[in-house]
């Protein structure tokens, strides 16, 4: 058989086999990386098993991942020329079609987070609906690691076990955590023994004073790089933050407490004192004559009287407390005498009533 025999043989024998399998649909790749912000145009060929088709319509669509596990739907395309675009990328999405080339292609611009799945072009024609109707292309959008956020899980005293945790909330791909250590110098130092590490997570076992340090937490993937960074301190059970507080606390307040009352005490010995030498007044003895009245027969006595010393004499008796003291042991004296004149007076007035019931009795 010569050559142009065989060749027309393998040609037909190819257009037989096609018809037979029915529609193919292929994307032009399996996976497209971009970064986020960025425009992204994605394209779909199809051959269909008729050459002729009244009518063809091309579905783009996004498959659920893990973050939203719902499908994205792009827009759809017919063949007598209607585009319909999802409502939630109206000015996003745009799709054209090429008939006579047999493809389609979606431009997503700015792209997000939320287009980083597998997309699908979903191709539909009545008629042809054996072959291959689909395919898809992984969209990875890039997004560096987002700033971590580093904790501390358990109770950092000596003996427990506890976990440093670091996460980033957005990064694609997904971010590798790496921990490290430095001394108050800013030098590395080694993990204690035992210690694990695993997807972010630093896990310590049986902690004690050496294992207390700057801790940093590098979050990296292709797109860059976020850290966070942390200072562990491990106590004594005894001697937590919160033991700490409270102690502080009370320990201030006795000795508020104790101040306050020398000050009470010290104010009120003052004014005790004052009060005193206030209240203490001096006693003056003035001795007075014994008057008689012939009319009523009637005898004055001796007379006592008291007075009390203003506020400038006060100010001058407590400079001169001393010399009071032997005032008062010469008044002392003086009213020891004036209590003897006294009783002598007290005899002669009972003479003088005897002498005037002698002259009511002569006068009767």
């Amino acid at each position: 058989m010569t050559n142009w025999k065989l060749n027309f043989c393998c040609l037909y024998l190819i257009s037989v086999m096609s018809a037979s399998f029915g529609l193919e649909v292929t994307m032009s790749q399996d996976t497209m990386e971009v970064a986020r912000g960025d425009d992204v145009t994605l394209t779909c060929n199809f051959k269909p098993k008729n050459q002729v088709n009244d009518l063809i319509i091309i579905t783009w669509i996004g498959d659920p991942d893990e973050t939203s596990k719902e499908k994205v739907l792009f827009g759809n395309y017919y063949s007598y020329g209607k585009v319909d675009i999802g409502s939630d990328y109206q000015g996003k999405a745009f799709i054209e079609t090429d008939l006579t080339a047999k493809t389609s292609k979606l431009t997503l611009k700015q792209v997000t987070i939320q287009e980083s799945r597998r997309i699908r072009c979903f191709v539909q024609i009545p008629g042809d609906i054996e072959g291959k109707t689909a395919d898809t292309t992984f969209l990875l959008v890039q997004v560096a690691p987002s700033q971590p956020s580093c904790k501390v899980v358990g109770t950092a005293e000596y003996g427990h076990n506890i976990s440093l945790t670091c996460v980033s909330e957005e990064g694609s791909p997904t971010p590798t955590y790496k921990w490290e250590r430095y001394d108050v110098k800013n030098a590395p130092r080694a993990f204690p023994i035992k210690t694990t590490e695993k997807d972010g997570v630093l896990s310590l076992v049986n902690v004690s004073m050496e294992t207390s340090g700057y801790y940093i937490c590098l979050s990296t993937n292709k797109v860059g790089s976020a850290k966070c960074n942390m200072t562990l301190s491990v106590m004594p059970p005894s001697m937590n933050l919160a033991t700490i507080g409270i102690v502080a606390g009370c320990i201030a307040g006795v000795t508020v407490l104790i101040i306050i009352v020398i000050i009470c005490c010290c104010r009120k010995r003052k004014q005790k004192q004052k009060n005193y030498e206030m209240e203490n007044p001096i006693v003056e003895y003035h001795d007075k004559p014994p008057l008689e009245n012939t009319e009523d027969g009637n005898t004055d006595n001796m007379a006592i009287t008291e007075e009390r010393p203003d506020k400038a004499r006060s100010d001058d008796l407590k400079n001169h407390h001393d010399d009071r003291r032997g005032s008062r042991d010469d008044l002392r004296d003086r009213y020891d005498e004036r209590k003897g004149s006294r009783d002598d007076l007290r005899d002669r007035y009972d003479e003088r009533k005897g002498s005037r019931d002698d002259l009511r009795d002569r006068y009767r």
